[in-house]
């Protein structure tokens, strides 16, 4: 008996050093525990948006991310961040659309940091 499939949208955040190797990195990382965490293969994902602080010009995370051999067929695009008084500092943001089994529980990856953005959704 096969699953029904639902389009749903995963959403993610780290805060990175302003290094390549650093973005590289820790994109890399906030990717693969959101696959992990919500029992998603890349076939299933069709796009991703990632949306950066000014303050992180040292590498645009589809790059860092096609570098880490990631989401190689996968759409991908990047935008800046909008600039709010006070906001976190050096943090990219991700929004997966991809298709998981109706009913599928998500669960969204803050990290690094980052995780101070969504209070309500630690643990």
């Amino acid at each position: 008996m096969s699953q029904n499939k639902r389009l749903y949208a995963l959403r993610g955040a780290v805060q990175c050093l302003n290094q390549a190797d650093d973005i590289e990195r820790q994109v890399s990382m906030l990717y693969k525990e959101l696959l992990t965490e919500n029992i998603l293969d890349e076939d299933g994902i069709v796009s991703a948006v990632f949306s950066v602080t000014a303050d992180l010009d040292a590498q645009n995370p589809c790059t860092a991310l096609r570098r880490a051999g990631l989401a190689c067929g996968t759409p991908l695009f990047a935008v800046q961040e909008a600039a709010v008084q006070d906001s976190l500092p050096r943090v990219i943001r991700i929004l997966v659309h991809c298709y998981l089994n109706e009913g599928a529980v998500i669960r969204h990856v803050y990290r690094n940091g980052a995780e101070s953005l969504r209070p309500d959704r630690k643990g």
